[in-house]
């Protein structure tokens, strides 16, 4: 009997690719609620659904995401969306018995101004990127949950911190999405309308490091088989690049031959984030995607759903 494990935020990118990873795996009892069929900052509702379902594992991956500007513009969604949703399920997955559960969190959690490449250990050493604060505050709560939850009651609850994310299901929204979706919209556009100039939000010196979402959901497969401790695992692909370097990478694939401005007024967020993957790749993984044939994919996909649109 397969036992029943329940995907918290199958619509969206994560959520999605770990319930392909399962199907892919041979896994039939896959629990899934919309978020009209189960509000997750409602806490009654939560336990009634856990009570009603009963299942054995959990992916936390279900969260309230965005850009810079969305969660400069939705500090207070932010955070009270995010610490409700983790609180509520955490706390179910104790009061009905879950055998093991994994909190999805980000690497947005690390300081700021973080020694690079950031480790594990390198958490609450300095102050957060003001930018995403609010997120990352909630998703800082629920890690310490989890372990809170272990020392307390015994729970098999683990986390799994991921690098910035790309891939199917990813959000291409105009203003509330992250930069590399940005940056593929834009330069779609950009080629539609013959446009002779793309601008591009800060200076294009940040460094940030892209993990393909299958990477990710492979990455928690294997945790939820064999990593059983208190604290979290980074997750990631050890390599980076700049902005400006990610800009003139998916200009290149989309054909896009005009200029690349660089409005300095704009935030450019955290100066690098490169996540330490020793402790992961000491467990016996690491990302297999390469991202230029990840962007080259995930282009393709993004044309396609634009034709059928």
């Amino acid at each position: 009997m397969h036992k029943a494990i329940y995907v918290a935020g199958h619509r969206g990118m994560v959520g999605s690719a770990i319930v392909r990873m399962l199907e892919a795996r041979g896994e039939k009892n896959i629990v899934v609620r919309t978020s009209k069929e189960l509000d997750l900052r409602d806490r009654n509702a939560v336990n009634v659904f856990f009570e009603n379902t009963k299942p054995d594992f959990v992916y936390l991956a279900a969260a309230k995401v965005g850009g810079i500007y969305a969660n400069n513009t939705y500090p207070a969604e932010f955070l009270f969306d995010n610490l409700a949703i983790v609180s509520n399920i955490i706390d179910a997955s104790h009061k009905y018995g879950v055998e093991k559960l994994l909190f999805l969190g980000s690497s947005c959690i690390y300081p700021r101004l973080a020694p690079q490449p950031i480790s594990e250990e390198d958490l609450l050493t300095g102050s957060l990127e003001p930018t995403n604060e609010p997120y990352a505050l909630a998703k800082i709560a629920g890690l310490k949950l989890c372990d809170a939850y272990r020392k307390q009651y015994g729970c098999n609850f683990i986390s799994a911190m991921p690098t910035n994310l790309y891939g199917p299901g990813d959000n291409y929204h105009p203003e509330n999405s992250h930069v590399l979706p940005a940056f593929i919209r834009r330069f779609y556009e950009a080629v539609e309308n013959k446009a002779d100039k793309v601008e591009c939000w800060g200076s294009g010196s940040a460094k940030r490091e892209f993990l393909h979402v299958d990477d990710l959901a492979e990455a928690l497969l294997f945790l939820m088989d064999e990593y059983n401790s208190e604290g979290w695992v980074n997750i990631g692909t050890g390599v980076d690049l700049s902005i400006k370097e990610l800009a003139e990478t998916i200009s290149d694939i989309s054909g896009y031959k005009g200029e690349v401005a660089w409005d300095s007024s704009k935030p450019d967020g955290a100066p690098r984030k490169l996540l330490n993957v020793d402790k992961m790749s000491g467990l016996g993984w690491s990302a297999k995607i390469k991202l230029t044939d990840g962007l080259r994919d995930v282009y393709k996909g993004y044309l396609e759903t634009r034709a059928n649109d």
